[in-house]
């Protein structure tokens, strides 16, 4: 339990830091479009690039993790080379150089997740896996990376520049390093079967876990709703200043209120998807995401209500990490957890993380910035009505309609 609550944190609060330095040049952004002079399909390009390379790694790197067991070395190094690359976008100079440093950025973070995931999906109770899973990937990323980065950056790029504000995002994931070379554990041996064992015997292929229903469901909840997520975080900021004409600390709040949402839905949600299932959980979840591009577009009066309203919407982050990782988990032999993880993340970021962007950012060069938002509603519809058709997999809820069964019978 000692050990199972440390990682909970330790990893929580380094990919809260990674996802810090993954949103901050989406927060930055209305000062590095002005800089460097951007269009708005340059702005989505460039949100594009760390969705590919992520999309990749993720699946790559899960699957190398499964294949040599090492996890730990896995996480150290993407935890350092995250770093580093905040700083390599603080000198960037022009659209192709940050245009490659976000293209590393996505290539050194995306195996963090999965391989984060399949560390807990190991040493957590089976009443506690949907929790502990959700507080991981929701409550840091959201807290720190989108509650607290808009909060920190966009001061910082308004007194001094946005240059800045990238170096000094660099920092905290170094100072993480330590604490997961001190505190984090490689699995134990054992826990891996030896080739030729039972469960073990050959590689899962990609196919073979997409002979799953719910694995190709997750696949397909993860194109719409990683779309619907970075959709908001690269076009929200631009549509609050350019649109909406609110200030840069106006916008930088009613940003904030992304990641407070979210953080505070980490822990409320995953008790609600334990006990009441993940399927109605995750459908009526993803379908408060159309509330946020409703409310920026039409909600004209109070900013206060306008901040309640995102605050509310955004609760739909909170259904990635049941199809990114704890429906997979419950679904997947434990052994390919991280390799089904990176193969959801994977499609979902190549898919939606990056086709999304792209296209919403030629759609605001012709038809403005309100197309984004549009797009992002759409995205959240399509992820609800793709969740209604789940197959349960909540161990108190499968026990449950099991023992009503034999009750019948």
């Amino acid at each position: 339990m000692r050990y199972e609550q440390r990682l909970i944190w330790v990893l929580g609060i380094t990919f809260g830091f990674l996802f810090f330095d993954r949103n901050a040049a989406s927060f930055l952004m209305p000062f590095i479009a002005r800089d460097l002079s951007f269009t708005n399909q340059q702005v989505g390009l460039i949100a594009s690039a760390l969705s590919f390379t992520w999309a990749v790694s993720a699946f790559l790197g899960g699957a190398l993790s499964d294949h040599t067991g090492r996890r730990k070395a896995v996480l150290l190094a993407s935890a350092i080379a995250f770093s580093l690359c905040s700083v390599l976008s603080g000198l960037a100079g022009s659209f192709l150089a940050l245009f490659a440093a976000r293209f590393l950025m996505g290539l050194v973070e995306g195996p963090f997740m999965p391989v984060c995931q399949s560390r807990l999906a190991s040493e957590s109770d089976d009443s506690r896996r949907g929790h502990n899973m959700w507080v991981m990937q929701n409550f840091g990323s959201n807290f720190l990376g989108s509650f607290v980065a808009p909060l920190v950056l966009v001061p910082i790029a308004a007194h001094w520049n946005w240059r800045v504000a990238f170096f000094l995002a660099g920092v905290p994931g170094l100072v993480l390093a330590v604490l997961i070379a001190r505190y984090v554990h490689e699995p134990q041996k054992k826990s891996q079967p030896a080739a030729g064992s039972a469960g073990g015997a050959s590689a899962m292929s990609a196919v073979a876990m997409l002979g799953h229903r719910n694995m190709i469901l997750c696949v397909l909840m993860s194109i719409f709703m990683v779309a619907w997520m970075v959709l908001g975080w690269a076009f929200l900021p631009l549509f609050y200043v350019k649109v909406r004409q609110l200030s840069a600390g106006e916008m930088s709040v009613l940003m904030s209120l992304l990641g407070l949402s979210a953080a505070f839905f980490s822990f409320v949600v995953p008790g609600l998807s334990d006990r009441l299932g993940r399927r109605p959980v995750v459908a009526g979840c993803s379908l408060l995401g159309l509330l946020v591009p409703l409310a920026a577009l039409y909600w004209h009066g109070s900013l206060y209500v306008l901040g309640a309203l995102i605050f509310i919407g955004w609760a739909a982050s909170g259904v990635l990490p049941l199809f990114m990782g704890t429906i997979p988990s419950e679904t997947i032999p434990a052994r390919y957890v991280a390799t089904s993880m990176g193969l959801t993340v994977g499609i979902g970021e190549v898919l939606g993380g990056v086709s999304g962007p792209a296209l919403a950012g030629t759609a605001a060069d012709r038809y403005g910035l309100t197309a984004p938002l549009f797009m992002q509603g759409g995205c959240a519809i399509v992820g609800a009505l793709l969740a209604l058709a789940l197959k349960e997999t909540a161990p108190r809820r499968v026990a449950s309609v099991a023992a009503r069964s034999q009750l019948a019978t």
